[in-house]
């Protein structure tokens, strides 16, 4: 082993970091709370802590950091390395956290968003190991995707992310907070599914989804319907029976657009995978004149909660030089 590898999964109420050896290996893992209402500074200090804790762990106090990778809940500038003006980080407006880890640590450091960092981690040594071209997709309070070519992320103008998420799939369908009406997160995402459900239960009385957020219509979330529908509850079954088709069409034009080896699918959402799998499969099985559909793979994460740490520790090793890393 030639130094360690810090990756780092910063999200809205928890930062999980994980120490790697440039071949892969986990070392150590933790997580702490961000507690982000106490304002940057005090979570940034939380967060040094964490890695600290990991590299003491290690107990390979003669291996030096090589970098530390962060994957943070967005928006973020991946080229200045600043944290922009996330809604789900309060306060945390314009941090310069690339700058602040590298003086605090004397070493390399990379931030990018966490959708993009988790399917890195899934390229490297999860679903995707041995592919060209993998697409990802997480579905679960909203939807993150990214594409993975040669082991790069792929960037617009600008190194802009795109929002693969906030495709239009019904220009009349409900407002989204990015302002379009009917996109794809709308339509699809764990939230839509709960809002979806809570709105259809004035028809339904009879569903058992009061029951299994006891009495609270408020408690309705995705992976209620998704237990209500798994036990045959019809309300539950339509609703999900719809975002499934619509994840399916979404999907359809992404595969489209970049026609990847591989699409690795994530999330909270995806844990009922079971109840989204048969509208996939039609999906693929679409005939089309263009493209051969049907040998695109798509796949289930592997990596679960860790994806976003290998793909954090993945990014920055791509920045540190082979002499670092001993080749």
């Amino acid at each position: 082993m030639s130094g360690i590898l810090i990756g780092v999964d910063l999200g809205a109420t928890m930062v999980r970091a994980g120490a790697f050896t440039p071949g892969g290996e986990m070392l150590a893992v933790d997580q702490v709370e961000i507690e982000a209402r106490r304002g940057p500074e005090q979570g940034f200090q939380r967060l040094c802590n964490l890695v600290e804790n990991l590299l003491s762990q290690t107990a390979l106090h003669g291996e030096r950091l090589l970098g530390v990778g962060v994957g943070s809940t967005g928006p973020v500038d991946a080229l200045t390395g600043v944290i922009v003006n996330p809604g789900t980080l309060p306060g945390w407006e314009a941090v310069p956290l690339v700058a602040w880890l590298e003086k605090y640590f004397s070493a390399p450091a990379f931030l990018d968003n966490d959708a993009a960092v988790a399917a890195l981690g899934e390229y490297w040594m999860g679903a995707g190991r041995g592919v060209a071209r993998l697409y990802a997709v997480t579905l679960g309070t909203g939807i993150g995707t990214s594409c993975v070519i040669d082991g790069q992320t792929y960037r617009g103008a600008g190194g802009f992310h795109p929002e693969g998420g906030h495709q239009v799939i019904d220009p009349g369908g409900p407002l989204c907070y990015c302002g379009a009406h009917g996109c794809w997160e709308s339509l699809a995402s764990g939230t839509a599914i709960a809002r979806n459900a809570r709105a259809a239960l004035v028809k339904h009385p009879d569903s058992i989804l009061l029951r299994l957020a006891e009495g609270d219509p408020g408690r309705i979330d995705a992976r209620i319907v998704a237990e209500a529908a798994l036990q045959g509850d019809s309300l539950a079954r339509g609703v999900i029976g719809r975002a499934a088709e619509y994840f399916a069409l979404g999907l359809f034009n992404l595969l489209m657009l970049f026609f990847p080896e591989v699409i690795v699918l994530s999330g909270g959402v995806m844990h009922s995978s079971e109840l989204f799998m048969p509208a996939l499969g039609r999906m693929l099985q679409n005939a089309t004149p263009y493209l051969p559909t049907s040998q695109v793979d798509i796949r289930l994460a592997q990596l679960g909660y860790y994806s976003g740490i290998y793909g954090a520790a993945y990014a920055i090793m791509r920045r540190v030089s082979p002499h670092d890393l001993g080749s």
